[in-house]
């Protein structure tokens, strides 16, 4: 018997209940070419369908007359997945209940990601009598193909003035008229730039221009420049170029060109400023750095106050790490916080700092990978999606803000970036360092029962001090007559900073002009006929739009229930909020920094540093202003609505308002300056603010944890969310009824060790959204591999019953809210 080459391929477009890594053989044609961590295209199917796939693994094996189908292409000339990520892919499958090439997809920039499209051709020997019986609208297709080639289908319908859900060119192929392939194409080309050079050989005998001779100069001093450098140093167009070129003085020539984010802000890039620590950054940084240089695997927690100097310790640790020639990953949850860390990181790095975030375009993404791959980048800063940046020999992962939701992947493949960052620093043996000042209440339970380590930041770095705290009440402002959407307290304390010449931040949870519209005759409130939530009014539109869906209809006077004409709104946004303090302040200069204002590419970035520059005194917004910013001349912060958040159907309500009402304190008095927060609550007994007031986690999380150990939630349990999603309700409702006893049935035979309490399904939260309805059944539980097993069972067992069609049902373990 013969030695064969035997691949193992995921391939894209499975369905979880069939997705396995799939065995094709490999043509001797190929041979070499057929590496892990190369995409290909497959045969697939009862039709044997072109699909694309990853080669995970590849062996040479008897050919022992197994019918095996080969493939027919590989897409890549070199591996675009290094060992680390292959090992990666499966561990994610199984971790997040998503399909192979599912998990594939997260590790490569969209950019680089192929279409398989279908092209056309005519197909030879067609005879114009042939062509003459044919329909108008096919004689035209026909027509557009007679000079080319081959067309793309989306182009050759455009050409031919058909709808792009046309048959026609199908139907033609039928008749044997056309042909048709399907052909990969990338979605994002790479950038080049025209360079010219001279020429390794010159001719013996040439005379130049003037001109010419200004070009010949420049190269010869030089060495190569791109044509647009020529031409703007010289002066000269391009046709003097291309008239040297075509007498063999010089050579053009494409080379690839980075499009570079945040390369024309005018930073300054490489300056390896000092950092001067603090007695208790230094016990830190050592520490850590201890930690870091035992060769193996390890976690630690930095907590410290807001304003404490954890960026520096951690800006340390990454030097370290560099100097040991390994590579540095910095995480934050939001695409807010990237400019300032950007800037940090670009000033300090240089151009050895790359960036990932949604907000950069194809091209950017795509080139920002390519250049960690190379080895170009050793610095990574990012959302949530940088954690699968291709760094090799990483030393340091730090996620900041690690308790933030943004980490956690609302939708399939559901990862969590901490998970992932923790196997990657098992896999380079590095240290993983999570910051916060307000850790996640799991975290904060690992590092104080020893299971990772933990360093503590108690003060404020220099002279700043912590601010000054007052909890106003709603109740009284009301009685007394204030209507307004500042307390006396807060609006006399902005009055006196702006009249400073100094700063404020006021937050607001809540975007849009009014939060929804009623109906005082009959009652009715305009609500989103895709979800189960009231619409929001936005003035700037003059629209009602919902935040979830992104529905979005013009705004009318009459009620659609009782046809009535008298619609009241209620409730306020940061629309709202910014005109009504342009009215009690008239000397502020407002800045608005929510997802409205920011749409823009930048405009994060734009808007952050126009306030930095005093361009605005006071900024209103939505979270995206209460964390990770640090502006030394702001002295007043206040957060207009703290209930907003406190009274959700979740176990997780009190951490998230704690941590949000911490963290808008702490942007107060973060410089010499005095600082003064303001929190405006209906519910001003609640412990939570005066927590909050004194900046105490330690007691929060005291007060939080025998509540969590008597309801057996994280960290005494993990908690599995299994979510059902259908468009009928009475199906839906049904399907998760029927995944309850399949539990029950599976848990009481083969899985009857796994330590299980399991709530009966109920309605999500929001039970429409996108006009599909959702369901969820909770399991308190152990995550352990014996449990992630008999999930995957039951989803797999679920989606072939012919009674649950209709029904898609999920998994999700320990996310950050409940459906």
């Amino acid at each position: 018997m013969r030695q064969m080459q035997v691949v193992k391929v995921a391939v894209e477009k499975t369905v979880y209940h069939f997705d396995k890594d799939f065995d094709y053989a490999v043509p001797d044609s190929l041979t070499g070419q057929a590496v892990p961590g190369c995409r290909v295209l497959v045969p697939f199917g009862a039709g044997s369908r072109l699909r694309q796939g990853m080669i995970l693994s590849s062996a040479e094996e008897l050919d022992s007359g197994k019918k095996l189908k080969y493939i027919r292409a590989v897409l890549d000339e070199a591996p675009l997945l290094s060992h680390e990520m292959l090992f990666l892919v499966p561990w994610l499958k199984q971790r997040c209940f998503c399909t192979l090439f599912e998990a594939v997809r997260l590790l490569l920039p969209v950019g680089l990601t192929y279409q398989l499209r279908r092209f056309y051709t005519l197909a030879p020997d067609v005879r114009p009598a042939e062509v003459q019986r044919l329909l108008p609208d096919e004689q035209i297709v026909v027509a557009q193909l007679a000079n080319h080639a081959a067309v793309e289908r989306k182009k050759l319908l455009k050409c031919a003035g058909l709808p792009p859900d046309s048959n026609v060119p199908d139907r033609l192929c039928e008749a044997g008229i056309l042909s048709c392939t399907r052909n990969p194409v990338r979605r994002m080309g790479d950038a080049f730039k025209k360079m010219v050079r001279l020429c390794a050989e010159l001719p013996q005998q040439f005379r130049l221009t003037p001109r010419q001779k200004e070009v010949f100069k420049v190269l010869q001093d030089v060495g190569c420049a791109s044509v647009k450098e020529i031409c703007y140093f010289t002066g000269v167009t391009p046709v003097v170029i291309e008239n040297m070129e075509a007498h063999g003085v010089c050579e053009t020539y494409e080379q690839e060109q980075y499009r570079i984010p945040y390369s024309k802000n005018g930073i300054a890039a490489g300056e390896q400023t000092p950092i001067h620590l603090s007695p208790a950054q230094e016990t830190a940084f050592t520490h850590l750095y201890q930690l870091s240089c035992k060769g193996d695997a390890s976690a630690a927690l930095l907590y410290g106050v807001t304003g404490s100097g954890k960026t520096s310790v951690y800006l340390c640790l990454i030097d370290k790490a560099l100097e040991a020639g390994r590579t540095a990953l910095l995480m934050v949850p939001e695409i807010s916080l990237t400019p300032q860390m950007v800037r940090i990181f670009r000033q300090r790095y240089g151009k050895k700092m790359a960036v990932f975030h949604s907000g950069l375009s194809v091209g950017e993404r795509m080139d920002e990978w390519k250049r960690v791959r190379r080895g170009e980048a050793t610095v990574v800063v990012g959302t949530r999606s940088a954690v699968f940046a291709p760094l090799d020999h990483i030393g340091l992962i730090v996620v900041d803000e690690e308790q933030e939701s943004a980490y956690q992947s609302e939708s399939s493949p559901r990862y969590h970036a901490k998970e992932v960052a923790w196997f990657r620093c098992r896999y380079h043996h590095a240290l993983l360092l999570l910051t916060s000042a307000t850790p996640s209440v799991e975290t904060y339970y690992a590092a104080k029962t020893g299971k990772i380590d933990l360093e503590i930041l108690p003060e404020r770095y220099g002279p700043a001090q912590m601010p000054e705290v007052h909890v106003c009440d709603m109740n009284a402002e009301l009685q007394n007559g204030n209507v307004s959407i500042l307390s006396r307290p807060l609006l006399e304390a902005v009055q006196e900073t702006l009249c400073d010449g100094q700063q404020a931040i006021l937050l607001l949870n809540r975007r849009g002009y009014h939060t929804f519209v009623v109906c005082p005759d009959c009652g009715h409130v305009m609500t989103c006929p895709n979800c189960s939530i009231s619409l929001t009014y936005h003035a700037a539109n003059h629209r009602l739009m919902c935040h979830y869906c992104g529905y979005s209809v013009p705004m009318t006077m009459e009620c659609p229930a009782c046809h009535g004409t008298h619609l009241q709104y209620r409730g306020s946004g940061t629309q709202k909020a910014e005109e009504e303090l342009k009215k009690l302040l008239p000397q502020a200069r407002v800045l608005r920094m929510d997802a409205d204002a920011a749409m823009s590419r930048y405009a994060y970035e734009d808007k952050l540093h126009a306030f930095a520059n005093g361009k605005y005194n006071l900024m209103i917004g939505t979270q995206m202003v209460a964390k990770g910013l640090d502006f030394e001349n702001v002295t007043v912060v206040g957060v207009l609505n703290a209930d907003g958040s406190l009274y959700n159907d979740d176990f997780r309500s009190s951490e998230r308002t704690f941590d949000l009402l911490t963290q808008v304190v702490g942007r107060a008095g973060r410089g010499r300056l005095h600082g003064r927060a303001y929190l405006q609550t209906y519910t001003p007994e609640n412990p939570v603010f005066a927590l909050a007031a004194k900046q105490d986690y330690p007691a929060f999380y005291e007060q939080e944890l025998p509540l969590r150990k008597w309801m057996l939630y994280p960290p005494f349990a993990d908690l599995c969310v299994v979510g059902f999603v259908g468009s009928e309700e009475a199906r839906v409702r049904g399907g998760s009824s029927i995944f309850l006893q399949m539990l029950r049935k599976l848990a009481a035979s083969e899985y009857g060790k796994l330590p299980l309490r399991v709530l009966r399904p109920s309605p999500a939260r929001i039970v429409r959204m996108d006009g599909r309805y959702r369901y969820k059944l909770l399991i308190k539980c152990r995550n352990s591999l014996l449990f992630r097993k008999m999930i995957a069972c039951l989803l797999v067992a679920f989606s072939k019953r012919k009674d649950t069609k209709g029904v898609t049902a999920f998994a999700d373990i320990n996310p950050d809210s409940i459906l």
